[in-house]
């Protein structure tokens, strides 16, 4: 099984408090019960460091701002990698949704494009019992993944069946992805796996059950706990009762009740069952991992950590006491949603979420950094403070509450030092003051998405942009550049009524001369564009469009170029109109093109022969 902490790691050099510990004799491993040595973390350095008093040009260290990891390779080169929904991957073999396999294939042509990097939607752990739920950033729980993106056909054991066929040709070919049937027949035949792999593994010591169990003595009791909420929440749903927690019987609603203690023992299987459902997608995604790094992507997963989870998921119902008990994030009233929006997500406490060893957030992190040479902190306004909304109030009726900036970003340092991941922060919307500096100061990228780069000139120059940033033409939340060009965005929010359609007239207005500033802002480069007055552009217009933009980005000085999968497919459906829920299937349209045929796309290899020419890979000794 692959091991994410070997990726990149010939890329990095020692960090200064690396340096500072070893000319202080510090040791980097200490040992461990069984023998072992264990590495210590980046917080351990720190603390010991300071508590020898040691100090860096007259500042003791403990006074420094903490500065997050940056792999060596971003001082050479300016990089690229694209960005995709894992669900939205189509492919002649998937069961009607993107799974690791599908991602793996996806390594290989990225590594063959140029590409250093795969941005992904949050990979968290959704309700299994409510499959329809399908938000990856209403998560049920962003310690654990989701089992809908394993592979089945995989995982050993499998054999194809031709009733099985007739099922998953259906699911293959839909359009949008058909969640509670894609969960009904994984977990149909995750579950005759299991069986097998039970029985076949039920010698003590055998190298599967060992990998099995030690998998689980590590997680402790918050996999038991994600596992066990499962478990009841199926039987919940079973019995015409909700996947969610707050609207179970009173005596199940706390995970230490003796009614939940008692229903434990009577499913001991079945807990096991979802135990092994995370190890399965642990061990596959880890070997995705691999995969990227021998297809030489040199930052590897670039994953999205989710501001929140569900009020009433697994996260909640196993820790309540780290999380606000009584108030949801939002946001508040602004131009895209008059009204405000309630996210319906929960938020750890402020006096919490940066406290114990290690602390809610740091978990947090770790879960997600174990696989990845990137992560996109969503929403990075939430470290310093979050708009939450009372259960029984509205948007207009939330506040803003302060959270400890200084701590997680103390947080975050450590954590990314100590799994050698880049670290991304969604400076979007209503920003407290001086937050963007902060984040800096403290080496996360920015975030900048193109439409939003403006000034009273137009559009920011390509040289302009920071160099500390990550760079992109749109994102999950945005119509792709085509539907930006027409102002459907502009028409879905008013069709959905999010705005007035009076303001939508004076978006769509706004638009015409946004166009023309785009236009020049790329003749400003030397790149073609189309003209400013073309209403819905042509496939040949279109496509020229698409090309100059990622140029145009592509020459900027931001460390990161990330390349909206679907703009190169050229979908015509958006991935997500934020404020929606019922009115457009969000997190379900799939790509029109499959993973075997991305190579055949014109669009998209005339642009990665673009980006490869912009950003050539400096050429080293080593990977």
């Amino acid at each position: 099984m692959a091991d994410k902490t070997s990726v990149a790691k010939s890329e990095t050099r020692p960090s200064p408090l690396d340096t500072l510990a070893r000319q202080h004799g510090i040791e980097f491993t200490r040992p461990d019960p069984d023998g072992s040595a264990v590495a210590i973390s980046t917080d351990t350095k720190r603390k010991i460091l300071s508590a020898l008093n040691v100090t860096v040009e007259g500042v003791t260290l403990a006074s420094l701002p903490p500065v997050c990891f940056l792999p060596d390779v971003l001082s050479r080169d300016r990089v690229w990698g694209l960005t995709l929904q894992l669900y939205e991957l189509r492919s002649k073999r998937n069961w009607g949704i993107g799974d690791f396999a599908d991602l793996r294939a996806i390594c290989g042509l990225a590594g063959r494009l140029g590409a250093d990097f795969i941005g992904l939607n949050p990979l968290h752990a959704p309700f299994m019992a409510e499959p329809a739920r399908c938000s990856p950033y209403e998560p049920s729980s962003r310690q654990w993944l989701n089992p809908l993106y394993i592979a089945v056909d995989q995982v050993p054991g499998f054999e194809p069946r031709r009733d099985l066929d007739k099922a998953v040709q259906k699911l293959r070919q839909s359009k949008l992805v058909d969640y509670p049937e894609v969960a009904a027949v994984k977990l149909r035949e995750l579950r005759l796996l299991w069986q097998a792999w039970r029985q076949a593994n039920s010698v003590t010591g055998s190298y599967m059950a060992s990998a099995f169990d030690s998998f689980r003595e590590k997680s402790g009791e918050s996999l038991r706990l994600h596992a066990l909420f499962e478990v009841i929440s199926a039987d919940m749903v079973s019995r015409g009762l909700s996947a969610g927690w707050r609207a179970w019987p009173q005596e199940m609603q706390a995970p230490d009740s003796p009614a939940v203690t008692s229903f434990a023992q009577s499913r001991l299987d079945e807990v096991e069952f979802h135990m092994w459902l995370q190890w399965v997608a642990h061990v596959q995604l880890s070997d995705v991992v691999g995969a990227g790094e021998q297809a030489g992507l040199r930052i590897g997963l670039y994953l999205d950590l989710a501001v929140g989870e569900a009020l009433d998921g697994s996260a909640t119902w196993s820790e309540p006491d780290i999380y606000v008990s009584s108030a949801s994030i939002g946001g508040p009233p602004d131009p895209w949603a008059v009204e405000g929006q309630d996210w319906r997500l929960a938020a750890f406490l402020p006096s919490r979420i940066a406290s114990g060893d290690p602390s809610p957030y740091r978990r947090m992190l770790d879960a997600a950094m174990r696989y990845a040479g990137a992560v996109r902190i969503d929403h990075a306004a939430a470290l310093a403070r979050l708009f939450l909304v009372p259960f029984d109030g509205t948007p207009a009726e939330g506040a803003y509450v302060a959270y400890p900036k200084d701590d997680l970003l103390q947080v975050l340092a450590d954590a990314s030092h100590d799994h050698h991941c880049l670290l991304i922060g969604e400076d979007l919307g209503h920003l407290p003051e001086g937050l963007r500096e902060d984040l800096t100061r403290s080496a996360l990228l920015s975030y900048r998405i193109f439409p939003y780069e403006r000034n009273e000139q137009g559009f920011v120059a390509a040289e302009d942009y920071p160099a500390l940033s990550l760079a992109c033409v749109s994102t999950h939340d945005h119509q792709t550049l085509g539907g930006w060009w027409s102002g459907a965005d502009i028409k879905a929010r008013a069709d959905h009524g999010l705005v007035p359609q009076k303001t939508a007239k004076l978006d769509l207005k706004a638009r015409v001369t946004e166009k023309a500033d785009l236009v020049r802002a790329l003749e400003a480069e030397g790149l073609a564009a189309p003209e400013a007055d073309n209403g819905k552009l042509k496939d040949a217009d279109l496509e020229l469009l698409v090309l100059s933009l990622h140029r145009f980005l592509a020459r900027t000085p931001a460390m990161l170029l990330a390349v909206r999968l679907a703009d190169l497919t050229r979908e015509k459906q958006p991935t997500n109109i934020p404020g929606t829920s019922e009115s457009h299937p969000n997190w379900r349209p799939k790509l029109s093109v499959a993973v075997e045929d991305l190579e055949d796309v014109d669009l998209l290899l005339s642009v990665t022969a673009a980006l490869r020419e912009e950003r050539p890979k400096t050429k080293t000794g080593g990977r």
